[in-house]
């Protein structure tokens, strides 16, 4: 979100993207509003000063915004074989409040209403806007134990192993320990691959499930897996295959909540009522068909996607962990 500070990071210089609100000209976040009229007339240059002066931009974010962007360069050193910079545009959504804060949200995307109706959609939530809440920054590492004789004892072994396995992952990450993250708790079970036509298969998986503070903490969930794996495999009497994270971060929602009444949903043509009939009906028939399902979830992540992008973060994690939910 804008008001956090945050643009794109590829674009913007080292010594920016630690700026956060600090500098920022204009109103103070108490009194910054998104609801911009006639934002979408202006013209770039007109739209990036209208953001700095309401109180959203700092200058140094407003620079990074009008600037080259990514380099060839700079690409160069992000991946590999490279041979040029793709653009896609990107746009801000307005009118957005979030747990009494008025935000103005980046998206990038390529395709055309998206945004206007993320911005509509926000204007009918005024003045009371979006509650949203997370739980703690608690991600999961996944180690497959295989080739174990008696898959149960296996599980039962490293189930009384998990004190030990705690202070021994804490070694691994003194400083995340300092910071207030750390191991919050471990799973062992026995899965069993039964699909036809193929040979059963009994392994066990141990789940551990580590507070990552800020960072996503993929780097240091695998390092962590990676290390133990030989203690694992000591006490299973197994060999470890993959180490590694879970994008399936069901222990790391975020929830957003918003009320919208009938009068605010009405239409020249349609009751507000029954406006929001036909929302809940849309729902209901993804809920029991899983065609309608697929095509629901990408209108949900027509609004999630670009954001992902626009702050730089990894939409494929994003897109697969919500692909496990039918609607």
């Amino acid at each position: 979100l804008l008001a956090a500070g945050s643009v794109p990071s590829a674009a913007l210089p080292a010594q920016i993207r630690t700026t956060g609100t600090r500098g920022m000209s204009g109103p103070s976040r108490g009194e910054r509003s998104s609801r911009l009229s006639k934002f979408h007339s202006l013209g770039i240059p007109a739209r990036i000063d209208t953001l700095e002066s309401a109180g959203f931009l700092t200058p140094e974010q407003k620079a990074a915004l009008t600037g080259a962007g990514l380099t060839l360069d700079g690409a160069d050193s992000m991946v590999e074989n490279v041979v040029a910079v793709f653009g896609l545009p990107m746009g801000v959504s307005l009118n957005m409040v979030v747990n009494g804060t008025d935000v103005v949200v980046p998206m990038v995307v390529e395709e055309p209403s998206v945004v206007a109706a993320v911005s509509n959609v926000a204007r009918m939530t005024r003045p009371e806007g979006f509650v949203a809440s997370s739980d703690d920054p608690v991600m999961i590492g996944q180690m497959h134990v295989r080739h174990v004789a008696d898959p149960s004892a296996a599980k039962a072994a490293l189930e009384a192993a998990f004190p030990a396995f705690t202070a021994m992952a804490h070694e691994i990450q003194p400083n995340l320990v300092k910071r207030g993250g750390g191991i919050r708790g471990w799973e062992a079970k026995v899965l069993v691959y039964d699909e036809p036509g193929e040979v059963r298969e009994e392994s066990v998986v141990l789940n551990f499930f580590m507070d990552c503070r800020d960072a996503m903490g993929a780097n240091m969930i695998n390092t962590t897996a990676e290390r133990l794996a030989g203690e694992v495999e000591r006490v299973s009497g197994g060999k470890v295959g993959l180490k590694i994270l879970s994008n399936l971060a069901d222990r790391r929602l975020v929830r957003c909540k918003v009320l919208i009444p009938f009068d605010r949903l009405a239409t020249k043509n349609m009751e507000g009522k029954d406006v929001a009939e036909g929302i809940a009906a849309a729902y209901r028939f993804a809920y029991a068909d899983p065609h309608r399902a697929c095509t629901h979830n990408k209108g949900v992540m027509n609004g999630i996607d670009p954001v992902i992008l626009a702050t730089g973060n990894d939409w494929r994690a994003i897109e697969a962990g919500a692909h496990p939910h039918p609607a």
